[in-house]
């Protein structure tokens, strides 16, 4: 399974401890902030797979939060999960027309709530919920660590094959030189912005192989996506 990294904003200290310990424990990747205004710089400097909101936050409502998550490109489809002390109807409702893809009640069972996370992601991301990834007619076994286009075997460097297996776990996610460099890459990296290019290369000429449609998009200006209807 892919390694799911979550952004949870949520003010008691007590509570964002256990939904820590318990996520961590399913191998997932938490960040934590009390605060709506630094939710949404984690939000853009490190785009999460999924989102735990609580509803009464420091700074910024929760409900806020989520409005400004939607509204920019970058994390508007990011699935949000929100968590309140508030149980009426109407603030459910409220909480959904803004965006959110779930709404938890507290108090909760932190099991229940893994659940309901494990159910939003296989949803919403398929790629973090099995061992196969697949987009168009590309799949990849992220345990054998294989890769087949239309059934045929694609030879991939290791570069190339961590390229890839990131835009498949993001499909139609636009992803500029510097961010493919921070995710594929990692954070001490020194290597120019335009080894990413000569890397983009390779893995179009491995996986176009046999005059195949092109499937990585080049986005002026921006960077590069995983996209079914790319050109040539």
């Amino acid at each position: 399974m892919s390694r799911a990294h979550m952004l949870l904003v949520e003010d008691d200290a007590a509570l964002a401890e256990l939904v820590t310990w318990h996520f961590r424990k399913e191998d997932f990747e938490v960040s934590h902030t009390v605060d709506g205004e630094e939710a949404l710089i984690l939000a853009q400097e490190r785009i999460p797979d999924i989102v735990l909101l609580d509803w009464m936050v420091e700074s910024l409502s929760g409900i806020e939060v989520c409005r400004r998550l939607r509204r920019n490109p970058n994390t508007a489809n990011v699935p949000i999960i929100m968590l309140t002390a508030r149980g009426e109807e109407e603030d459910r409702v409220r909480g959904l027309e803004t965006g959110a893809d779930d709404y938890v009640t507290k108090p909760f069972s932190p099991r229940e709530l893994v659940a309901r996370v494990g159910a939003v992601l296989r949803r919403v991301r398929p790629a973090l919920a099995g061992e196969t990834l697949t987009f168009s007619d590309i799949e990849m076994d992220t345990v054998g660590h294989k890769v087949r286009r239309a059934g045929q075997m694609i030879p991939l460097g290791p570069t190339e094959y961590r390229l890839l297996k990131h835009f498949l776990e993001h499909p139609g996610w636009v992803f500029s030189r510097e961010r493919l460099l921070d995710s594929v890459w990692g954070h001490d990296s020194d290597i120019e912005l335009r080894t990413v290019d000569v890397h983009i290369r390779r893995l179009r000429k491995a996986i176009n192989v046999g005059g195949r449609r092109d499937i990585i998009r080049t986005v002026r200006s921006a960077g590069y996506a995983l996209d079914s209807e790319a050109a040539h």
